[in-house]
C-alpha cells in the first residue's frame, strides 16, 4: 500500500480547515482515499481541556502530545486495514507543532519522557504544507469570528506563524504557502505543491 502522512499547519487564520476539506475533496475525486486527523488542541480546549485550565501550560502540552499519538497510531492502523492503493492521511497539525508553545528544553524533555527525539517526531510524516495566517500579507481577512479557540492579535498571529515555521523547518520537505495570491489562488498553490510532492 502506498500510505502517506501529510500535516497541514499554519498560522491563525490561515485557512487551514477549508483547505483541508479542499484537499480532501479533491483527492478523492484522483483516486485516492483521504483520511483526515482532526485538530487535537481544538478537541481539547473545545471540551474544557487547555493551558489555562491545566496545572500548567506544559501539562497541557504533554497532554495534547499524548492524544495525538494515539490519534495517529488509530489512524495509520487503520488504513493498514483498508483496501486501498493509494492513501493519505492527512494530519490538521502535526506533534512538533506544539513546540511552538514551549520552550526547546521543554520539547525536548516531553519526546525524550515519551521515547523519542525531535527528530523522530519530524520524521513521522511524509510532508508538511503551511499556510501562513491572514494577518501577514492578506489583513484585511484576518478574523478570530470562524474559530472559538483563536485569541491572537495580528501581531500575536504573525509572530506564532513565524514560530510555527520554525519548528518545521528541519524536515525535508517543508512547504510555506504564502497570501501573494488571493485565498482561491492560495489553495491552487497548495494543491500543485502535494502534486509535485505526490509526483501526479
Amino acid at each position: 500500500m502506498n500510505i502517506k502522512t501529510i500535516v497541514i499547519t499554519g498560522g491563525p487564520c490561515g485557512g487551514k480547515s477549508t483547505a483541508m476539506a479542499h484537499i480532501k475533496e479533491h483527492f478523492t475525486a484522483q483516486g485516492y482515499t483521504v483520511l483526515v486527523i482532526p485538530e487535537s488542541a481544538t478537541e481539547l480546549i473545545g471540551g474544557g481541556v487547555a493551558p489555562w485550565t491545566c496545572a500548567t501550560p506544559y501539562d497541557y502540552q504533554v497532554l495534547q502530545f499524548r492524544l495525538q499519538l494515539e490519534k495517529e497510531a488509530i489512524f495509520q492502523e487503520a488504513a493498514q486495514q483498508m483496501q486501498a492503493p493509494a492513501l493519505l492521511i492527512l494530519c490538521d497539525r502535526g506533534i512538533p507543532d506544539g513546540k511552538a508553545y514551549m520552550t526547546d528544553a521543554q520539547y525536548d524533555r516531553m519526546a525524550a519522557e515519551a521515547g523519542f527525539t525531535p527528530q523522530q517526531l519530524l520524521a513521522r510524516y511524509d510532508a508538511v504544507f503551511h499556510l501562513v495566517t491572514a494577518a501577514d500579507g492578506a489583513l484585511p481577512f484576518y478574523t478570530l469570528e470562524n474559530n472559538s479557540t483563536r485569541t491572537e492579535t495580528p501581531q500575536q498571529a504573525i509572530a506564532l506563524d513565524q514560530r510555527t515555521q520554525a519548528v518545521w523547518q528541519g524536515h525535508p520537505h517543508h512547504c510555506i504557502i504564502g497570501n501573494e495570491l488571493d485565498f482561491k489562488g492560495k489553495l491552487a498553490q497548495l494543491t500543485e505543491a502535494m502534486h509535485a510532492f505526490l509526483d501526479v
